[in-house]
């Protein structure tokens, strides 16, 4: 690149350099969402085509895609859960070869569409089951450039229902767009399929705050501190639970308990929502995780507030081993992992 015609200033120097970096980095968070893409409809590609073309496919029937889950992970190849071999499959059916499959007026170019779309943005757009409604989020997705966080809010909100209804579509196009959450190269790069994708871990999926780490690094000295059989297992634990990735802060396994400890901040007051979140997750371990020998696991959730008589309403009929930390509520007494966080 020829630099000598320009005139140089400091300015200039911090413009140029700040704008070779966000383009090069733009780019490079294309080109790995593409690659993603096509390794996933890929995968797609090759089942359905042992499905039809197999020698031994009759052996496996059914259980094909859980056996292939079991062989995959044993070879330690990412994101190839049971489900997700199931949304490959279905997202090569609906895009096979990445080509039109609604009529030619609305259809996408294959191409603008890896260039403009990630597969999580695809993902969502397969589980919808009408060629028309699909091509109608392609076309909005792109247009608006929406993440995947705004496309999954505006198929919730029924935008395409409540579009075939409008009598004027322009004003409730515009009112979609107002305040519209935009995908940008730092965003799309966090996904949790790309980061697995690359071997990165899961921690570095999560955007805590600097007093959240602060705050989750002491926690996990303290509890270690505390012995008595605490040994550390994961932190920012990546759990696929149906289509969504969840991730619970810390988990711990005690020796002497024999369960797994789950432990789970909010920097807030305590809400049901909270309780509801933890149970969730205690309940997944209990179904995927517990080994025979295991006691169910416990869940400590930790808030910078307390709230007595929410606490009491929120885990009234709960069976699972939840325990409120830090905002200690009096029917339960004082439990041993119970300290203040300073709000």
């Amino acid at each position: 690149m020829d630099t000598t015609k320009y005139e140089w200033n400091f300015e200039k120097l911090v413009g140029s350099v700040r704008q070779v970096h966000e383009e090069l980095a733009a780019q490079a968070g294309r080109a790995v969402n593409i690659s993603l893409t096509l390794r996933n409809w890929l995968i797609g590609a090759y089942i359905s085509e042992f499905e039809l073309r197999g020698s031994d496919r009759a052996s496996y029937g059914d259980r094909l895609l859980s056996e292939l889950s079991r062989e995959l992970r044993r070879h330690k190849t990412s994101n190839t859960g049971r489900r997700q071999l199931y949304n490959y499959l279905a997202f090569y059916r609906a895009y096979p070869q990445i080509v039109r499959t609604v009529p030619a007026q609305l259809a996408i170019a294959p191409e603008k569409l890896l260039g403009s779309l990630s597969y999580s943005h695809f993902e969502l757009i397969v589980a919808l089951d009408d060629d028309l409604k699909r091509a109608f989020y392609e076309i909005e997705c792109i247009r608006g450039n929406w993440s995947v966080r705004e496309l999954k809010r505006q198929i919730n909100s029924l935008y395409y229902e409540r579009s075939e209804l409008s009598k004027d579509k322009t004003k409730l196009a515009a009112l979609a767009r107002k305040g519209a959450e935009t995908a940008e190269p730092r965003l799309a790069i966090r996904d949790p399929y790309i980061f697995e994708f690359l071997g990165l871990k899961s921690k570095e999926v999560m955007s805590e705050s600097h007093l959240e780490e602060q705050l989750l690094d002491k926690l996990q000295e303290f509890l270690l501190e505390l012995g008595h059989g605490f040994c550390f297992e994961a932190r920012q634990k990546r759990m696929l639970i149906g289509d969504t990735h969840n991730f619970v802060d810390l988990v711990f396994y005690h020796r002497v308990l024999k369960c797994h400890v789950l432990v789970e901040l909010k920097l807030e007051q305590f809400s049901h929502e909270n309780i509801g979140q933890l149970n969730t997750y205690v309940s997944w371990y209990k179904k995927n995780m517990v080994t025979e020998g295991d006691n169910p696991p416990i869940g400590i959730l930790l808030c910078t507030q307390r709230d007595r008589t929410m606490v009491e309403y929120a885990l009234a009929g709960m069976d699972n081993g939840l325990h409120p930390g830090g905002i200690c509520a009096g029917r339960y007494g004082q439990c041993t992992f119970c300290f203040q966080i300073p709000a």
